[in-house]
C-alpha cells in the first residue's frame, strides 16, 4: 500500500509541474483513487483565439500519453531537430516517453480544447514487459505524434469511463486495462520488443486452486492483482498472464463470473433484495450487478428471481 501511495505522489508531482507550464483547467483526475502506476486526467484549455501556445517541456519521469477529445486543432512539434505540422483530431494520440524532452506549438482556437492525459510509471511498464516475456533490457518506448490508433483509443476511453464513474468497476478492472494499454504500447511503439520463449512457466494445480479458493472466499471484496498474486508469492503483472494462461480468462473476468454465479444462487435460494445481493457478492450497485448478470446469462436478476 505504501508503494502505491509513493507512486501516486511521484505522478502527482510530475503533473503539477506540467500544469504550471500549461494554462489549463483540471476537469477530472484519478489522483485520489489509488490506481497503481497510472494517472488518468481530463484537461480543458481555455479559449484565447489569435494567440499561439508554444511549449518546451523538460524530460518527464513518466510516460505521457495525450488524446484529444474535442475539436480538431493545428499542432507543430519538433522531432530529431525537425519541425513537423499536422492537425490533431479526435482519435489521434501523442506519446512522449519518459526521459525525453518535447517541444510543440499550436495556435489557440475559438473553441476550448479537451484532452485526456495518461501518465504511466516506467517501473510498471518494465514489470508488464517482463511478465509478457519481453526483454526489459531492450525495450524503450519511442515518440509518436498525431497517429490514429483505434485499439489505443478504445482502451483510453474505457479508462476515461472508469474515471467518470469514480472507479465503479474496481481495482482489478483498472489494473487489467493498464496492463492492456502497456502491452499495446510496447508492441506498437517500442524500439525493440523481442519475444522470449517461455520455459515451462505456469501456475501449478495447487497454486491455481489456492488463488481460486481465495477468490471464492473474498468475492465480496474489491480485490487487486497484488492481493491475488501474494497468495502464491508471484509478482502481480506476471501473475495476471499465468492466470489467464491457466483459466483462459483474466483475473478480473474470472472474479466477475464468480460474482454472477454467486448472485444467481442467492436469487434462487434467498429472499434478499437484489440490491443487497449485489453488495454481498462484490458489485458496487444493483445496476452494476444487472449489467454483468445480463451479459453473462442473457437474463436480468429480476427475470431469474421470478422465473418459474
Amino acid at each position: 500500500m505504501l508503494k502505491a501511495k509513493s507512486v501516486t505522489l511521484n505522478l502527482s508531482k510530475t503533473i503539477e509541474r506540467e500544469q504550471r507550464l500549461n494554462n489549463k483547467t483540471l476537469v477530472l483526475s484519478s489522483q485520489q483513487m489509488g490506481w497503481n502506476g497510472i494517472l488518468v486526467e481530463q484537461h480543458q484549455y481555455p479559449t484565447t483565439p489569435g494567440e499561439t501556445e508554444e511549449k518546451e517541456l523538460p524530460a518527464l519521469s513518466d510516460h505521457w500519453l495525450i488524446l484529444p477529445l474535442g475539436h480538431p486543432g493545428h499542432l507543430h512539434w519538433k522531432s530529431d531537430e525537425r519541425l513537423h505540422e499536422s492537425i490533431f483530431h479526435k482519435g489521434d494520440s501523442f506519446l512522449v516517453p519518459a526521459g525525453k524532452p518535447i517541444y510543440w506549438r499550436c495556435p489557440k482556437t475559438h473553441s476550448s480544447q479537451i484532452e485526456l492525459h495518461i501518465h504511466l510509471q516506467p517501473h510498471l511498464v518494465r514489470q508488464v514487459a517482463q511478465a509478457s516475456e519481453i526483454d526489459t533490457q531492450q525495450v524503450d518506448l519511442v515518440n509518436h505524434f498525431v497517429q490514429q490508433d483505434l485499439n489505443l483509443q478504445h482502451i483510453a476511453m474505457l479508462l476515461l469511463a472508469e474515471l467518470c464513474s469514480d472507479g465503479m468497476m474496481g481495482r482489478l478492472y483498472i489494473e487489467s486495462l493498464t496492463q492492456a494499454l502497456i502491452i499495446h504500447l510496447l508492441r506498437h511503439y517500442g524500439e525493440v520488443a523481442p519475444i522470449i520463449t517461455p520455459k515451462n512457466k505456469s501456475l501449478t494445480h495447487t497454486q491455481l486452486q489456492q488463488v481460486i479458493d481465495y477468490i471464492h472466499t473474498y468475492t465480496n471484496r474489491d480485490l487487486s492483482l497484488a492481493q491475488l498474486a501474494s497468495v502464491v508469492n508471484i509478482s502481480p503483472t506476471y501473475f495476471a498472464s499465468l492466470f489467464k494462461q491457466a483459466t483462459g480468462m483474466s483475473p478480473h473476468q474470472y472474479v466477475i463470473q464468480q460474482r454472477v454465479e454467486r448472485a444467481k444462487s442467492m436469487l434462487s435460494k434467498t429472499d434478499l433484495a437484489i440490491s443487497d445481493i449485489a453488495l454481498q457478492v462484490g458489485f458496487s450497485s444493483q445496476s452494476h450487478l444487472t449489467q454483468h448478470f445480463k451479459r453473462l446469462t442473457g437474463m436480468t436478476p429480476r427475470q431469474v428471481r421470478f422465473s418459474p
